[in-house]
């Protein structure tokens, strides 16, 4: 079977595209760029834009399956931006899936659409956990409108699933403990809160393996068709142990300041509306929602992953520290 993955040049697509071709499919990928180690797999690569709607719907004719995996991501940017690429970019999925009679969408989504100011989650599942409301980062808003749409075109025909995976890390990240260890060594880093809180995560393989397990049992009339479901390693850490395990396994220096809440909420609002007014360049090094996140408890309950479509993570955090370790050394 030939399949699709949007974004399979990122961080999860990469390691999407590498299961998938490891397991005998034939895989293309719909990127902006073009990536070298995608090429190194073996996987076809179609550049475009996901806001385009006649590329997307060129790029899917042939395939079986679509594991959508491209959004625009971040804290910080304008709503129209996330909307065209999560919202719009969806959509124009969703009608590749139905001009070519695909029947099965695999669909990346993220915790981030339950979002409640500063509700804990604690043992949470998509059954339990409503969305969230009054979204103070257009990444999460755009994100809840379009896994709500997949669900939504889930039908006899078109078997839809969507997952929301927790915290991807895991050697090749260039985003989380990359930032992470970079403001560690400049000083710059703080504990939201006490860091007591617990908070789920999940390493790249488990997070792929997830995408791959859900696609194996998904058809039409499924038990998983149709459903969103929290993805995660299924060991909830306190906040300040996880971020000083995972710099260690980087060699950076461990943080142990604090800003309390409060504290770190007003310098997120005070942020936004500088690089709103001025505007300056880049990220804002901490935002409302940001703080948010950081403060609270989030972690999950794996049983409906497994009891659907058998999801059980291979790979520990404590293995996984060791082959992020392993990586930064043989990167150095």
């Amino acid at each position: 079977m030939k399949i699709l993955v949007t974004g399979g040049g990122g961080f999860l697509g990469q390691a999407l595209c590498r299961n998938l071709v490891e397991r005998g499919f034939e895989v293309v990928s719909f990127n902006r760029g073009r990536y070298p180690s995608l090429d190194a797999m073996g996987v076809r690569q179609v550049q475009g834009d996901l806001a385009d709607r006649d590329a997307v719907i060129a790029a899917a004719k042939g395939v079986g399956a679509i594991f959508h995996n491209a959004a625009k991501a971040g804290a910080w940017g304008s709503y129209e931006s996330y909307h065209l690429a999560n919202v719009i970019g969806t959509r124009n999925v969703l009608d590749a899936c139905r001009a070519h009679g695909i029947g099965r969408l695999v669909y990346t989504s993220t915790p981030s659409v339950t979002h409640r100011a500063t509700h804990p989650v604690e043992g949470g599942t998509a059954d339990t956990v409503p969305y969230g409301t009054d979204f103070k980062a257009p990444y999460a808003a755009t994100k809840a409108i379009a896994e709500q749409e997949v669900l939504a075109a889930n039908d006899a025909v078109l078997a839809t699933i969507a997952l929301r995976p927790r915290l991807i890390w895991g050697p090749g990240d260039n985003q989380l403990v990359p930032r992470l260890a970079e403001r560690a060594r400049q000083g710059r880093l703080r504990i939201v809160g006490s860091g007591d809180n617990l908070i789920d995560t999940t390493y790249i393989d488990n997070a792929a393996q997830a995408h791959v397990d859900a696609f194996h049992h998904l058809v039409p009339g499924a038990a998983c068709a149709g459903r969103a479901y929290f993805i995660s390693n299924g060991e909830p850490m306190p906040a300040r142990a996880l971020v000083n395990a995972l710099l260690a396994s980087v060699g950076a220096p461990p943080v142990d300041k604090h800003l309390s809440f409060r504290t770190a909420y007003a310098i997120g609002a005070v942020c936004e509306a500088a690089w709103t007014v001025l505007p300056l360049r880049g990220e804002p090094p901490l935002t409302r929602f940001l703080a948010e996140q950081l403060a609270t408890a989030h972690w999950y309950d794996m049983g409906p992953a497994t009891r659907d479509f058998g999801y059980v993570p291979k790979v520990t955090i404590a293995d996984g520290l060791v082959r992020l370790a392993e990586a930064h050394r043989a990167s150095r």
